[in-house]
C-alpha cells in the first residue's frame, strides 16, 4: 500500500475521531487521522460527567489521553486542513491546505460543530474558567445554587433557562431581541426572570459576569450559560452530496453511515446531544462496521 493510502481515514482528532482510531488501530486497520488543532472538547475546563474520571478531567488532558491511546495501537495522526475530498473508483481523495495528498477507502468524518461564542473582551479566556459555559448539562450539576444567566437570543436559550432551574432557583434570562415567549407560559412558575440586553450590556470579571440591565441596574452571576447556537462542521459532507437535518446535522444510519456510500460521521456534526461519551460510542459504531465491510472487500 502506498504511502499515502489508507483503509480508512478520519478528518478531527475530538473524542470522535481519536476513539475511532484507537479502534480502528486495534481491528489492524491503516488509518490516518487528520487534525487543525480545534477540537471542541478543548474548551472544557474540568468535566466531571466522563465515565471512568470521578475527580473530574480537563478537556487539554482528555485529549491528550485519546491522542496516546490512539498512536499506541498504530493510529498516524498528522496535522492538516483538508480542503476538499472527492470520490472515484471506489476511494476517497482528500486534498489539504498544503496540497497534500491522502486516498482511503472509507472516510469517517469528526468534523464536530463550532460554537458561537460572543465577540467581548475576554471571552476565551471566560470559558476556560468556567464563567462563561456551552453546555449545562455537561456542568449544571456544577451550577448548583449558584446566580445563573442564560444569554439567548431565541427560542433555544429559552428552553435552556427552563432546563437550568433544575440546578438553581436563581436563574436569569438574558434576551437578545425580542422575546419569543416561554413555552406554555411558565416563566413565573419556574421563577424565571427575563431582562432584555445587548452584548456590549455584559462585562466579565475574574469570578463573575455582570450585566447593566436598560433601567440602570446592575446584575451579577456566577455562571453565564451561551445560547447562541453552533455551525455544524458539515461541508466537506455536503459537497459529497450527503444529507443533513433542518439544523445541518449530518444524517446517519444506526450504524454511522451518511447518505453517501462509505462515507461515516460521529461526533457533534451529527446530532444535537453533544457528550464526550455519545461521541465515543458512536465512533465506536462506524469503526466497527467499517471493519466489517473491508473484511468483506
Amino acid at each position: 500500500m502506498a504511502d499515502n493510502c489508507f483503509d480508512v481515514v478520519i478528518i478531527g482528532s475530538g473524542p470522535a475521531g481519536l476513539t475511532a482510531a484507537t479502534y480502528l488501530g486495534r481491528f489492524r486497520r491503516r488509518c490516518l487521522v487528520l487534525e487543525d488543532g480545534n477540537a471542541r472538547a478543548r474548551w472544557i475546563p474540568t468535566s466531571h460527567n466522563i465515565l471512568g474520571f470521578a475527580a473530574g478531567i480537563g478537556g487539554t488532558e482528555l485529549l491528550a489521553r485519546l491522542h496516546e491511546q490512539a498512536t499506541k495501537y498504530g493510529a498516524i495522526i498528522c496535522s492538516a486542513r483538508v480542503t476538499t475530498v472527492t470520490t472515484a473508483g471506489g476511494e476517497f481523495t482528500l486534498t489539504t491546505a498544503a496540497k497534500e495528498h491522502y486516498k482511503s477507502q472509507y472516510l469517517l468524518l469528526a468534523t464536530g460543530t463550532r460554537d458561537h461564542l460572543p465577540q467581548i473582551p475576554g471571552a476565551p479566556e471566560a470559558v476556560m474558567r468556567s464563567l462563561l459555559r456551552f453546555c449545562p448539562i455537561c456542568d449544571g450539576f456544577e451550577a448548583i445554587d449558584k446566580r445563573i444567566a442564560v444569554v439567548s437570543d431565541g427560542p433555544f436559550g429559552e428552553r435552556e433557562a427552563l432546563f437550568l432551574t433544575t440546578y438553581s432557583d436563581q436563574v436569569t434570562l438574558l434576551q437578545l431581541g425580542a422575546p419569543s415567549g416561554a413555552p406554555d407560559g411558565k416563566w413565573t412558575a419556574y421563577g424565571i426572570e427575563a431582562i432584555p440586553i445587548t452584548l456590549s450590556d455584559l462585562v466579565i470579571k475574574d469570578h463573575e459576569v455582570s450585566v447593566r440591565t436598560k433601567a440602570g441596574e446592575a446584575r451579577s452571576f456566577d455562571a453565564v450559560y451561551l445560547a447562541l447556537g453552533c455551525t455544524a462542521q458539515n461541508s466537506l459532507a455536503v459537497h459529497l452530496g450527503a444529507h443533513c437535518d433542518e439544523h445541518g446535522a449530518l444524517s446517519v444510519s444506526a450504524h454511522q453511515e451518511t447518505s453517501v456510500p462509505r462515507l461515516y460521521a460521529a461526533g457533534d456534526v451529527v446530532r444535537g446531544l453533544n457528550q464526550v461519551i455519545v461521541a465515543a460510542a458512536e465512533a465506536a459504531i462506524a469503526a466497527t462496521d467499517i471493519h466489517n465491510k473491508l473484511r468483506q472487500t
